[in-house]
């Protein structure tokens, strides 16, 4: 971007730079147009391709512990070891990831471990999956080579608008029953 100026550049002599050592700024030409700038950039070397597809994409980093409940709107990649509830759109847990809680998510990937409730719209365990906890969702996809320890329910959602995210967990479903049948009691 700078130039240092040449000692022994000294006056008009070296040319329109002044004495500066700096060259005149090349001329554009006109046979070569532009198209760099229309160009869209590609995603950072370092970024994976997971991360460019959506920007807001949070990862807890691998060989990190956390502690504690997660939630949002966004998407969680999860490579570190968690010991709390997650409550996002999307969870991936990669190979070297672990949680232990309940996860609620719309989507869930699970290459790691998961010791805990799961509720979602989406489950998939690939191979390298081990989950001990029971499962409620819309549509399971297990692939031959996953661990899984406990119980599997099919849930349909009962209303359009509901949310998976909402849906008590298993723990919580007999208490909540017994709520709808005592108000379901007609007054006297």
């Amino acid at each position: 971007m700078f130039n240092k100026s040449k000692p022994f550049d000294n006056g008009p002599s070296s040319g329109p730079s002044s004495g500066l050592g700096i060259p005149p700024a090349p001329e554009p030409t006109p046979a070569a147009p532009s198209v760099a700038p229309a160009a869209p950039r590609a995603p950072e070397p370092s970024r994976p391709a997971a991360a460019s597809r959506s920007t807001s994409l949070s990862t807890l980093s691998a060989g990190v512990k956390y502690e504690g409940n997660i939630s949002g709107a966004g998407e969680l990649q999860v490579d570190g070891s968690l010991k709390g509830d997650i409550r996002v759109v999307r969870v991936t847990i990669g190979e070297g990831g672990s949680v232990e809680g309940t996860v609620h998510a719309d989507v869930l990937d699970v290459r790691g471990r998961v010791s805990g409730a799961i509720v979602a719209k989406q489950v998939k365990l690939f191979a390298t999956a081990r989950i001990e906890g029971d499962i409620t969702q819309e549509q399971l996809s297990i692939e031959q080579g996953a661990w899984f320890q406990g119980r599997c329910t099919q849930a349909k959602r009962d209303t359009p608008g509901a949310n998976m995210l909402d849906a008590p967990t298993p723990a919580e479903k007999p208490a909540a029953a017994k709520a709808d049948k005592v108000e379901a009691k007609p007054a006297a």
